[in-house]
């Protein structure tokens, strides 16, 4: 089956980038037919400084492909590589109903954050159902939080097949249940634009100190704490073995154990967890022209199966010398 998904270059990845979705999708390519893209044509929604979309997008590829994205077997590409998906979301708009966007609360939720309002921000599904149905998109993971994102591209693609035909084949979303929401050092979501982000190749030093300052109560050392309700024992589950993390529980709640304890032990976790591909991330760093060849191919391939649908959908609507 065919999987895709894409990730913003909106900053250098974190580990909640890793274990919400990233480590999803490299175990997913070892089964499936993968499609995974850095989509930069849905980051200028927040208007991003030129200087800083070209980088952003150099280093999630570098990022993924460190972190053993297979780009011989998974095409993997920049999205702005490949323009038929500007126009099969051109195209999708115009069978798109007002109504089905305005209920979308990604919009609504990320104008209260404070970002400006603009179209791209509001037709955003249009331009996400084109990435996925553009490539005939089986499965698509999301978080259990992202399920109306696949729901709305199931719908956008029932409204075009039930006007021109079945040329659009209906994805289903991929729930990652696996793994929570992984809290950031102030105990909310971990999120680049919130600034509490533990980065995945950022100096060891770095790390130490960012764990350092993950938010706790004020419970007294010896006292029994609720390891549920901890942020740094959220973060150990991620990292931890089996049976040190069942150690760490009755710690918690024995008494006796400082959080400081925990947040060292977790901070060597993390680095002991990465180490293995700080190596490749340093190599990748010397060779750019390496990093953009892979992308150039991968974007080849991607239009390969890209210009194809487009052409079928053409056809449909009535696009082309050909309908003439």
């Amino acid at each position: 089956m065919r999987v895709l998904s894409g990730i913003q270059p909106s900053g250098r990845l974190h580990i909640g980038n890793f274990f919400g979705a990233m480590r999803q999708h490299l175990q997913l390519q070892a089964e499936h037919d993968g499609f995974y893209f850095i989509a930069d044509y849905h980051a200028l929604t927040s208007n991003p400084a030129p200087s800083d979309i070209a980088k952003h997008t150099l280093d999630v590829a570098m990022d993924y492909i460190a972190l053993g994205l297979d780009t011989k077997k998974t095409v993997f590409w920049r999205q702005s590589d490949v323009p038929q998906v500007t126009e099969l979301a051109w195209i999708l708009s115009c069978i798109t109903p007002m109504g089905l966007l305005q209920r979308c609360t990604s919009y609504k939720d990320k104008v209260a954050q404070g970002i400006s309002p603009n179209h791209g921000l509001f037709a955003y599904p249009v331009l996400q159902a084109a990435d996925i149905l553009i490539f005939h998109s089986n499965l698509v993971p999301v978080g259990a939080d992202q399920k109306q994102h696949i729901e709305v591209t199931r719908d956008i693609a029932g409204f075009f097949n039930n006007a021109y035909g079945q040329v659009l084949t209906i994805p289903n979303e991929h729930i990652i249940e696996s793994v929570a929401v992984v809290p950031g050092i102030d105990g909310q979501k971990m999120s680049k634009s919130d600034g509490n982000t533990i980065e995945i190749f950022e100096p060891e030093s770095i790390v130490k100190k960012k764990v350092m300052r993950i938010v706790t109560d004020s419970t007294p050392v010896e006292s029994p704490k609720d390891p549920e309700k901890c942020n740094v024992f959220a973060l150990l589950k991620l990292v931890a073995s089996s049976g040190e993390l069942k150690d760490w529980e009755n710690r918690y709640r024995n008494g006796g154990m400082g959080y400081g304890e925990a947040k060292k032990r977790l901070a060597e976790l993390l680095i002991e967890y990465f180490k293995p591909y700080r190596h490749r991330r340093a190599e990748l760093e010397k060779n750019h022209g390496y990093i953009k060849e892979l992308l150039a191919n991968g974007a080849s391939r991607a239009k390969a199966v890209a210009s194809k649908t487009l052409l079928d959908v053409r056809k449909a609507v009535g696009l082309g010398a050909y309908n003439v």
